[in-house]
């Protein structure tokens, strides 16, 4: 997931309940190390590097993606401009499909075992779909959270409860916006055919039906946004009312300027999402690579990427000490049954189609 670039100062006093668990973590310094990734913007803020950098020597170049079709786009042909990567399990798999990451040696992330266990696999053992494959381990969790959707509390009389109403109700004509990404066929699969459905495995029928769905509502469609910084700016022109959100974090950048913005579930549910870290096969950086993948999984980095973006993360453990006891309880890090029920992401059993299909619909006249 992506944000808008917003530093956050987080002190050394911020971490005082779980310095001691970080600090345990293997960090050993490297000399005159680098390290290239390829990410969503908040997970490379300073509030959330920085101990990294300081503590080993490796010093961090950015690449920022608005999508998780770029990353299987930006590492083809074996790139190996990158060390260090973050999609979405919905691409984890690809990229090892595609031979361009590495399998992770669980030995070496140190609190592997504080990660959620409905997250995380073991070697030889079936584990979830986007962390591993042919009985190895791919990428290492990091955050998580939901596509929820969310609207200007002052435009609405009566609170929206389904998507229906994006196609129903006239007076959003100009008002919505949509992510510019494959999953929003996800989204109008669930609305088309009920919550049960396999939306990862639609056949050529319910696929063309969820792209005339989609062509349907694109005259309402003010914009189809790509960053949080854009959706952001739509929202506080007044340009847009309604939309799909990274929950939790466009909706309290929001409230920061004085816009009263609601996040709601609809009644078709919303999709789940998680981001890991892989390393990139080739890298040259492989030693700061390690370290930094480690190093991700700690209060540290944690702690940093919760306060800063308002996402979920990956090892509860961790952000037990820097979040408030509500802040714990509203982001569902002890609730199993928010994390069961949420339709996370998987790879599409026929990706390239998924992608042909978005495509056809931003292409519509």
């Amino acid at each position: 997931m992506k944000r808008l670039v917003k530093t956050v100062a987080v002190s050394a006093a911020l971490f005082a309940g779980v310095a001691l668990a970080g600090s345990a973590v293997t960090t050993s310094s490297v000399e005159a190390g680098e390290l290239n990734i390829l990410t969503w913007e908040g997970y490379a803020d300073p509030a959330v590097t920085d101990p990294y950098e300081e503590r080993t020597g490796c010093t961090i170049s950015r690449t920022y993606v608005g999508s998780n079709d770029e990353f299987p786009a930006k590492l083809a042909g074996g790139s190996t401009i990158y060390d260090a990567v973050s999609p979405s399990i919905d691409t984890t798999s690809i990229l090892a499909k595609m031979g361009v990451v590495v399998p992770i040696d669980i030995s070496m992330i140190d609190l592997w075992d504080d990660i959620y266990k409905s997250f995380r696999a073991e070697p030889g053992i079936v584990g979830p779909p986007g962390y591993q494959m042919e009985g190895k381990i791919w990428a290492v969790p990091f955050a998580w959270g939901s596509i929820a959707w969310m609207y200007r509390a002052d435009s609405f009389d009566v609170p929206p409860t389904s998507l229906q109403q994006l196609w129903d109700d006239p007076a959003l004509a100009g008002k919505i916006s949509l992510w510019d990404d494959k999953t929003r066929i996800y989204s109008a699969a669930r609305m088309l055919f009920g919550t049960e459905v396999n939306v990862y495995d639609l056949s050529d029928e319910q696929l063309e039906e969820v792209k005339e769905a989609l062509i349907e509502i694109k005259p309402k469609v003010r914009k189809y946004w790509a960053t949080a910084g854009e959706l952001i700016n739509l929202y506080a022109n007044g340009e847009v009312w309604i939309s799909d959100t990274w929950g939790g974090y466009q909706s309290s950048l929001l409230q920061e300027q004085g816009i009263d913005m609601v996040e709601f579930i609809p009644i078709e549910k919303a999709d789940g999402w998680q981001d890991a870290w892989q390393i990139v096969k080739g890298t040259p950086n492989m030693e700061c690579a390690k370290l930094f993948v480690n190093y991700m999984t700690t209060p540290e980095a944690q702690c940093a990427m919760a306060l800063t973006m308002g996402y979920s993360a990956a090892n509860p453990k961790a952000v037990k000490g820097c979040l408030s006891p509500e802040e714990y309880e509203t982001r569902h890090q002890d609730d199993m049954d928010y994390i069961e029920n949420l339709d996370f992401w998987r790879e599409p059993e026929r990706v390239d189609k998924y992608i042909e299909i978005w495509n056809a619909v931003k292409a519509a006249q």
